[in-house]
């Protein structure tokens, strides 16, 4: 059977309103943060175990989610299954440990059932409740009230707004410890390896950049012949130009070779300082693939190759436009 039809407005209309409510909801939850928030950020930071995440039902998957993001950001964290708990996995909170758990009602049944075994581990318990009398608020150590005054489903009954709610305070608990940790983005780029975001956190120039043979490379008093040879040879697109020391004096692109024979005169009888640029841009070994890319693509007239040097600037390496697109940068 088919459902009715809505027009486009009317469900525009309820998507817009669906986020007016979790909106008013998060502002109400903001408004009462109080000194309870800052105690639970200074527990999470002096824990010297690790944070334990736990929820049920939607609540289980951001209390999940939570614990990824405390993780990513420098506070070992991870996630446990409350029904899982009832059955053995229990063994996994010690003394040294923080139990950060999340439930709008603060009634669950699993949950409720493992406080005293909790309370035999010696770890601290933090429970975010949007009801302050509620079992569990009652029997934490330390309770985060996130007021909820109806849910954004026209029922009144799935839970969206409490688990926004939840989430976002969540977020906040975790920056916050991440600035009182003064996380850096080294750190971070530590924990994020993979993937585009850990490859321009990680990565450098030297690690992407056409290096030792495949480095198209040709002393400034070469001549013409052999740098086009060069250039043909290694498939670049251009070659550093370096002087006897091996650093970096010039760039010798395709675009430069094709404006010396547009002016007519005979390549062959010019010298590489005639069709160099003299000028090149550069990236260091040392530096981050990220910022090869970016030195590529946002000047006014972009470019495909880049030379890269050592910190004496001795040309080292050449990097293509499509290594940086291979490797998703």
């Amino acid at each position: 059977m088919k459902g009715k039809s809505f027009k486009a407005g009317t469900i525009l209309r309820e998507i817009r309103r669906v986020i007016r409510v979790e909106a008013r909801a998060l502002d109400r939850v903001g408004r009462a943060v109080d000194s309870s928030f800052a105690k639970a950020v200074q527990w999470m930071a002096a824990c010297r175990g690790k944070v334990i995440t736990m929820g049920v039902g939607k609540s289980g998957s951001v209390a999940e989610k939570i614990a990824a993001t405390l993780s990513s950001t420098g506070t070992p964290a991870l996630f446990l299954d409350a029904t899982e708990a009832l059955h053995g996995s229990l063994g996994l909170i010690q003394r040294q440990d923080l139990l950060l758990a999340f439930g709008k009602s603060g009634e669950s049944d699993e949950l409720k059932q493992l406080i005293p075994s909790i309370r035999r581990t010696g770890a601290k318990f933090i429970m975010v409740t949007g009801d302050p009398s509620s079992t569990l608020a009652r029997k934490a150590d330390l309770m985060l009230w996130t007021p909820i005054a109806d849910e954004a489903c026209p029922l009144n009954l799935a839970p969206t707004s409490s688990t926004t709610a939840a989430l976002a305070v969540g977020d906040a608990l975790a920056l916050a410890l991440m600035m009182v940790k003064n996380f850096k983005k080294e750190q971070f780029a530590q924990n994020h390896p993979g993937g585009r975001l850990g490859k321009r956190l990680n990565l450098t120039a030297g690690d992407v950049m056409r290096s030792g043979e495949d480095n198209p490379v040709v002393h400034v008093d070469d001549t013409a012949r052999s740098m086009l040879v060069e250039l043909t040879r290694k498939h670049a697109g251009a070659v550093s130009v370096v002087d006897k020391r091996g650093r970096l004096v010039g760039l010798v692109a395709d675009y430069d070779v094709r404006m010396a024979l547009n002016k007519g005169g005979n390549l062959f009888a010019m010298t590489i300082r005639d069709i160099m640029n003299a000028r090149p841009t550069s990236v260091g070994a040392h530096e981050s693939a990220a910022k090869a890319a970016d030195l590529m693509k946002k000047r006014k007239n972009p470019f495909s190759v880049l030379s890269v040097v050592d910190r004496k600037g001795r040309a080292v390496g050449m990097i293509q436009v499509h290594d940086l697109r291979a490797l998703g940068l």
